[in-house]
């Protein structure tokens, strides 16, 4: 274990800060010394290159030939093209220009009045990023409050929309899919538009879209004369779409100044341009994650944002992280099976939930914590005699990471000083950047995502495997597992079974099971 002093001198040459964007990154905690910047400085000359390369336009997504262009979003000047350029500038100032229409009442609800609520309708990178802006920027005095459908969990969706209640009438739905074939989103807005209907409310009166041109639902909202449509480009992931009219629409909407954001975003990708690893701050999170992980992913990321706003953002770091690392194979075919898992909540809550085993249980992970200076705007109780409720979280969070470092349990800290609409666009580009860095480390194309895709064929199997088990029933009585599964065709009795558990248990198949002696017994009806 370091002394105080050691600990201090490597504070000293393993912190990177900057007055000026009110962010620093320290990595002293994380065990770095020159010989890991010198043995990788190869390696990290070519991710800089690479990442250039990408800025400027290169396919950098080869399994689907397109151009990965987020960092466009926050400076259009950056675009191979001055199509791109102006499509982004065009959208900001729509989107912008729309969230004041709809504030100032010049576009509003079927019956009249103001648009009070939304709901944004998405999944994966076209919900997480929204949810993530609305949770830490929301106040009481957003002019209009956000909700959230990124599942097709039935009650899920009851959920919300029974949050939202009688407000339906004053509800603006934003549909979000740059295909606009995404099973989850479609079913999200069938349910919405339902609901739209049982209020004896049109749909289309309250609906927008956030979609690729000419996709299904491009089509779907041009002909049914929807408010308006959004583009949602194909060299934008979804993971990193927040920026984009994804993220930016729902966030103006509910009041949060964007181009705050956007400034954001664009000062932290100026900061993390640097070639030199030591003055660059994304560079520092990607060389601590490979140190911490030899290469290999062999430590998961704990996520631990000291700030009730930032709950979320180990969610929004799950995909933006995992799914960009995670990967079976490296850029030249072989089999690595690499990445990165990410899981956290907040401090110092769950300083109550797991750090006693962070501290004494598996050494198998690395802390990132995120410290807000500023514990709110204006002054604080004093809970004790010159102490407020924000020294004790301070507090906890250096308390908790020196319990961790005692131990040896690697660490870093990220702080901000204060939880605002730029300190988001930082920590968004920031994260952004370390990710594009850490994958050319190790070889990695972190811009597609080819499980996602095997899962939805698999559903999508499952949901014909479905309709061929109910068929097989219709009309007939008394037929065991096997001999529905004879009848359907299908080999795989596990599927059988899922399938037939789950629709014995709703009513809107109307199949019903009579129970035998095992689960695996009974007889089905349908």
């Amino acid at each position: 274990m370091r002394t105080t002093a050691e600990q201090w001198e490597a504070l000293r040459r393993w912190l990177w800060s900057s007055e000026a964007l009110g962010v620093s990154v320290d990595v002293s905690r994380m065990g770095i010394d020159d010989q890991h910047v010198e043995g990788l400085s190869g390696r990290f000359a070519n991710a800089f290159s690479e990442m250039d390369a990408l800025e400027k336009g290169a396919i950098a997504n080869p399994d689907e030939q397109r151009m990965v262009g987020h960092y466009w979003l926050r400076a259009p000047e950056l675009a191979p093209s001055p199509q791109i350029a102006a499509a982004i500038r065009e959208t900001v100032d729509r989107a912008c220009a729309f969230a004041k229409r709809v504030h100032d009442g010049e576009v509003a609800p079927e019956r009249g009045g103001r648009f009070t609520h939304l709901v944004a309708i998405g999944i994966g990178g076209s919900a997480l990023g929204p949810e993530l802006a609305a949770s830490a920027l929301g106040t009481p005095r957003d002019p209009v409050r956000p909700h959230f459908i990124d599942n097709t969990d039935p009650d899920g969706i009851d959920r919300v929309l029974g949050e939202i209640g009688p407000d339906l009438a004053r509800t603006l739905t934003i549909v979000v899919s740059k295909s606009g074939g995404t099973a989850e989103t479609r079913n999200g807005m069938l349910e919405a538009a339902e609901a739209y209907r049982r209020a004896g409310l049109r749909f289309e009166r309250h609906a927008v879209a956030v979609t690729g041109e000419g996709s299904q639902l491009d089509r779907a909202a041009t002909e049914g004369g929807w408010i308006e449509r959004f583009p949602m480009w194909d060299w934008v992931g979804g993971r990193t779409s927040e920026l984009s009219a994804v993220g930016l629409l729902p966030a103006a909407l509910q009041g949060i100044d964007v181009l705050a954001m956007i400034a954001g975003a664009r000062a932290m990708d100026v900061a993390t341009r640097s070639r030199s690893v030591r003055e660059n701050p994304a560079a520092l999170l990607a060389l601590a994650w490979h140190v911490a992980g030899d290469g290999r992913g062999r430590r998961d990321m704990v996520v631990l944002p000291y700030k009730d706003r930032l709950e979320l953002f180990s969610r929004y770091l799950q995909q933006l992280v995992m799914e960009s690392l995670g990967k079976e194979l490296d850029r030249q075919g072989n089999v690595v099976h690499q990445g990165l898992a990410v899981y956290g909540n907040k401090g110092s809550t769950d300083q109550h939930a797991f750090v006693q085993q962070l501290r004494d249980g598996l050494d198998n992970f690395f802390v990132t914590f995120v410290e807000v200076l500023e514990d709110r705007a204006g002054p604080s109780l004093a809970v004790e005699p010159g102490v407020t409720a924000g020294d004790y979280l301070s507090g906890f969070l250096q308390g908790t990471r020196t319990a961790l470092t005692q131990r040896g349990r690697p660490s870093l800290t990220i702080t901000i000083d204060r939880v605002d609409a730029a300190s988001m666009g930082k920590l968004i580009a920031l994260f952004e950047r370390a990710v594009g860095l850490y994958a050319s480390l190790v070889g990695l194309n972190a811009y597609h995502q080819p499980g996602v895709e095997a899962g939805k064929k698999a559903a999508a199997e499952v949901i014909s495997a479905q309709a061929r088990i109910v068929a097989a029933l219709r009309g007939r009585a008394g037929l065991r597992l096997d001999e529905i599964a004879q009848a359907a065709r299908i080999d795989d009795l596990d599927m059988v079974f899922t399938v037939l558990r789950h629709l014995a248990a709703n009513p809107d198949s109307g199949i019903r099971r009579t129970p035998g002696a095992s689960p695996f017994d009974g007889t089905y009806s349908g």
